[in-house]
């Protein structure tokens, strides 16, 4: 069992932090590195970190007012550390409109009618927009716990003996005239900082591990944040002198601003610990190129890697870049038949060599 999960986490302190984007950047990606020496805190490279966050007190305070509970210090805190205060969901709508009585929030509860309101909308939008007066309890009775965040873990512990290293990027919009935020992501980058306490706890992947034999070969596919898990497999495979061929694709927008542990990978390359580099800053030219087009470019010899048995790897986003990553090996694998395509890439799966880490 062990040591620390969600129920008894780590009080990790942060030891650094560092947004990687340059300042002409339309990302924010943090670097944040804490301090995790205890007993029985270990992780293994592609294991995920779970962070229990904080809302935001001015939400929470916000939140509060609209239902008529402003100036509850002690509720507010309780808010901002213990209940999720922005995830809308039809049970809380329904919740909502059986507890008030009001016909109209029952009508945008319905299955029908929900999926088109919640869209982008979160639950201060349904409070603010159909006011009523709540007590303490009836509305955290409404309100599910604040759950974890995971984040892939971005060091070896070989290679940082006591740390555990994270790469966070900040998640801020707008929608329906109000400016939003991760609930994770903007308190890292907002309200925490070096000698702050996160608590933290290991999620082990065990579909995502570097191969058993270290002279196989990985191909390492992420974009932005998804380079996270291949920076701990290039410094593990480094600090055990794995002789196994490695190659990573990274995308990002742009070469100048957004090229993340660019030094490192440099690095790595004259070490010999990664071998190939392909990336791809969809915004340096102007035809857009992502990393599934630089797998199509390689698709040869990507083909004759996976021939020799490398393992794939794939780690960003699930609906965009990791889809249009399977769509390209689809077309590599097939050779002109889609059915063997699909078949091969199966039966990398199954084997244990076609892994993704998709959020």
């Amino acid at each position: 069992e062990p040591a620390f999960d969600a129920e008894h986490p780590l009080a990790a302190e942060i030891t650094g932090r560092v947004d990687l984007n340059g300042t002409g950047s339309s990302a924010e990606t943090w670097h944040v590195e804490l301090r995790t020496e205890a007993a029985g805190f270990a992780y293994a490279p592609g294991d995920a970190i779970g962070v229990l966050p904080e809302n935001d007190p001015a939400l929470a305070a916000e939140l509060l007012a609209t239902v008529g509970l402003g100036g509850d210090a002690t509720l507010a805190a309780s808010l901002a550390a213990r209940f999720d205060i922005t995830t809308l969901t039809r049970p809380v709508a329904a919740g909502y409109a059986k507890l008030t009585g009001r016909s109209d929030v029952a009508r945008l509860a319905s299955p029908e009618a929900f999926p088109a309101y919640a869209a982008d909308r979160q639950l201060i939008d349904l409070f603010a927009g159909h006011r009523e007066t709540l007590s303490a309890e009836q509305l955290t009775d409404l309100l599910r716990p604040l759950p974890a965040r995971l984040y892939s873990v971005a060091s070896s512990l070989k290679a940082h003996p006591g740390e555990t290293h994270l790469l966070v990027g900040a998640v801020r919009w707008r929608s329906h005239g109000r400016d939003r935020g991760g609930v994770a992501s903007t308190w890292l980058a907002d309200r925490r900082k070096a000698g702050d306490e996160l608590r933290l706890y290991v999620k082990p992947n065990r579909h995502f591990r570097l191969p058993a034999d270290p002279t196989r070969p990985i191909v390492m596919i992420g974009a932005g944040t998804g380079i996270a898990p291949f920076r701990a497999f290039v410094e593990e495979r480094a600090e055990t002198g794995a002789k196994g061929p490695s190659w990573l694709f990274f995308g990002a927008r742009n070469f100048s601003n957004d090229f993340l542990y660019q030094l490192e990978w440099q690095d790595h390359l004259k070490s010999g610990a990664l071998g190939r580099l392909d990336v791809a800053f969809s915004r340096d030219q102007p035809e857009k190129i992502y990393v599934q087009d630089r797998l199509r470019q390689r698709g040869v010899e990507l083909a004759g890697w996976i021939e020799d048995g490398a393992h794939i790897y794939v780690c960003g986003d699930e609906k965009g870049m990791a889809r249009d990553v399977e769509t390209a090996l689809l077309a590599i694998l097939a050779k002109g038949d889609a059915a063997a395509g699909r078949a091969r890439l199966e039966e990398l799966r199954r084997a244990g060599r076609y892994s993704r880490d998709v959020y």
